[in-house]
């Protein structure tokens, strides 16, 4: 497998290509964007153009898979014995990055009651969906959270053109922002938007990443099967 180097996801080069898409191919892929585009669904159904609200309930879901897999990719390594190609690191600093997208938008979308109560059933039924997936396909597990990520990036995009168009107020950025992706004092809702929407493209191409990493792994393991019956 291709081993990844640790680097920070705070990602503050805002060049990123946002239409990237990959087109599913496998049944493992199409299993993936399937699902993921049923919770866009019920996701643009409840939150419509509230995209405040919106990045407070998903970023909850969003920071899961990182410390799910660094979990799994960590027990894996010991029980092999084997080095984990710098997947660890990268998945559970994806987590934090993900942790802090969440802190970021409470400060400026102040759930509700009822949002705060989504908050722990989406992450307590996300959680144990994703756990069983990872363990049973963590190539899959890793397609979703690349579809998730793209969905990410459009939503991002969608609330950038809310707020350049007056219907969204350009609030003054939080504190834990500013301080998280050094940001000027004077930075507003707008940078939060744009930093944020460049690290969910970095999770995106991450993960999907990962899963050309083990889709070649697999392909090696059959070329070397093969070539022992020769």
């Amino acid at each position: 497998m291709k081993r990844y180097s640790f680097k920070a996801t705070k990602n503050t080069d805002l060049n990123i290509d946002i239409d990237t898409h990959v087109k599913p191919r496998t049944l493992s892929d199409k299993v993936a964007y399937s699902f993921v585009k049923l919770l866009r669904f019920f996701a643009d159904l409840f939150f419509a153009k509230r995209y405040g609200h919106r990045a407070v309930v998903l970023e909850t879901v969003a920071a899961v898979p990182g410390m799910v897999g660094g979990l799994l990719q960590h027990l894996h390594a010991l029980r092999k014995i084997k080095d984990d190609q710098g997947w660890i690191r990268v998945l559970l600093d994806e987590a934090e990055n993900e942790r802090m997208h969440l802190m970021t938008f409470i400060e400026i979308a102040k759930p509700n009651f009822v949002e705060r109560f989504l908050i722990i059933i989406v992450q307590f039924v996300f959680y144990h969906f994703y756990f069983l997936l990872y363990l049973i396909s963590s190539k899959t597990a890793h397609r979703v959270v690349g579809y998730f990520e793209e969905e990410a990036v459009i939503s991002y995009t969608k609330y950038l053109q809310e707020v350049d168009a007056g219907r969204h107020q350009n609030v003054p950025a939080p504190d834990i922002a500013i301080q998280y992706w050094q940001l000027p004092e004077t930075a507003t809702l707008r940078d939060v938007i744009l930093v944020i929407r460049a690290d969910e493209a970095e999770h995106r191409d991450v993960n999907h990443g990962f899963v050309d990493s083990l889709n070649n792994s697999k392909q090696l393991k059959k070329s070397l099967k093969a070539n022992q019956r020769i």
